[in-house]
């Protein structure tokens, strides 16, 4: 390899182990991740539509801001990340590695001088007595010593948890673990929605792209129902579900009610209360003012149509009887929205028993008298539907990552150097953390070994 290739490599090499390339992905993983919860991911386009666009949804669909999280730019950066993570760790695990499997036994005047918790006694007495003394003390309180001797000194070295050291990588390969199943459930999983009529059943859904997918058994709407606070605002939602297997239903998973954040899952498929709506088609007449010449007009269950003088209109709500909200009037009514040819917008009510009250109606309707005749309707429950096979390695990412982040924090890496000499014991120590927790302990290990020896004043 030239010295232009190895300096090539080289820098490609510090750029991955950077620290600075760290913290970017990190912030802008951050940044995404508030986008993605002010943004409503995975929802049907029409739902959009309604506060964006069409053009900024084409533009939101091309850089994928409805599905982030499987977006090709939102791999890349976890691609970037897990290798940012590799890269540091192999750069950094030899010394760590080096430091827990061969670790220094002998203290000697360059570590002496590293080492902040040292002290030495003054003794007397045989070398080898006060090492089997020093050895005892070790192991009673501390751990069992490997003793070196050297120059007619012994030296003692003890540690405890020396694998501590390695809970750092333990968390970086719980992230790498998490990004596997993040990628894996990318790749092989989906997210989709679907909408089914009480009483109906689909086998199919329809993704994020569009595309109908295949679930491979049915899963038929036995019964949708909606409950309301007093201000008209849905309280709770519930569908009652079954899951057909060629036709039949599925044992266990007959008439499973589903509400939202307590889903159905069958074969590695959750089904999700998303939404709810109404289907049917509803009847209105357009006549003279005297009644004559009228003309049917079918509106859709919150669809739309055209009035004779071009004006659209849209219809938003109906009920059966009009007495629950208008005491002293009767009958079926409907609430729709006209868009007169000025631009404005008027939301008023068509009733079918009160021509007098839709005479009041005229100036928006072209002076045309409309009435409401009825309709049918039934409702449809709207599930969000997601398969991830990638999940359980998230979790067992997340559970590597907790047992890792405890070590990191709570244990730590602690070793101990004797030296006994002759009229001298010298001893010290160093923690990987908790500095002052471990001083306090080196203070009362210290106190123990005096008891221990034979002092130099006791003479």
């Amino acid at each position: 390899m030239t010295s232009n290739e190895q300096s090539g490599f080289r820098s490609i090499w510090d750029f991955f182990c950077s620290l600075k390339l760290t913290m970017f992905l990190f912030i802008t993983l951050a940044v995404i991740s508030i986008i993605g919860t002010v943004i409503p991911q995975g929802a049907p386009p029409p739902e959009y539509l309604q506060t964006i666009s069409q053009n900024k949804l084409k533009l939101y669909q091309a850089l994928g801001f409805f599905d982030m999280y499987h977006s090709w730019w939102f791999i890349l950066l976890l691609s970037l990340l897990s290798m940012n993570l590799i890269a540091c760790s192999i750069k950094r695990l030899p010394h760590i590695w080096k430091t827990i499997t061969q670790p220094v036994m002998v203290m000697g005047d360059g570590l002496e001088k590293t080492l902040t918790n040292l002290t030495t006694i003054e003794t007397r007495g045989d070398v080898a007595t006060l090492r089997d003394r020093v050895a005892a003390v070790l192991k009673a309180e501390f751990a069992d010593p490997v003793i070196t001797e050297t120059d007619g000194a012994f030296h003692l070295f003890a540690q405890k948890t020396p694998w501590s050291r390695l809970a750092v990588y333990a968390v970086h390969l719980s992230v790498l673990v998490i990004f596997i199943g993040a990628i894996i459930g990318s790749l092989f999983g989906y997210k989709g929605f679907v909408n089914i009529p009480e009483g109906e059943s689909v086998a199919r859904v329809m993704s994020r792209s569009e595309k109908e997918i295949d679930l491979g058994f049915a899963v038929r709407c036995e019964k949708f129902s909606v409950a309301f606070y007093d201000t008209g605002a849905p309280k709770e939602f519930k569908s009652i579900l079954t899951v057909l297997e060629n036709g039949q239903p599925v044992p266990g998973y007959n008439r499973v009610p589903v509400i939202v954040n307590d889903p159905l899952s069958y074969k590695g498929i959750t089904f999700y209360q998303s939404s709810y709506g109404k289907l049917g088609e509803h009847e209105f007449t357009i006549s003279d003012l005297d009644g004559k010449n009228p003309q049917p007009l079918m509106i859709k269950s919150g669809g739309s149509a055209k009035l004779p003088n071009g004006s659209g209109i849209c219809l938003q709500e109906t009920t059966p009887d009009i007495s629950r909200f208008q005491p002293g009037l009767n009958g079926p009514a409907a609430q729709v929205e006209v868009h007169l040819a000025n631009g404005e917008n008027k939301t008023f009510i068509v009733y079918s028993n009160n021509p007098v009250m839709n005479r009041m109606n005229l100036p928006y309707t072209g002076g045309k008298l409309l009435q409401y005749r009825g309709g049918e309707e039934f409702m449809y429950t709207g599930l969000q539907v997601a398969k991830d096979p990638g999940v359980w390695v998230v979790w067992l990412g997340c559970l590597l990552m907790v047992v890792g982040i405890y070590v990191a924090f709570f244990m730590s890496h602690r070793r101990i150097w004797v030296r006994v000499e002759k009229g001298t014991v010298t001893i010290g120590g160093s923690s990987s953390k908790n500095q002052g927790g471990f001083q306090l302990f080196m203070e009362r290990l210290v106190t123990k070994l005096k008891k221990q020896l034979p002092m130099e004043d006791d003479k």
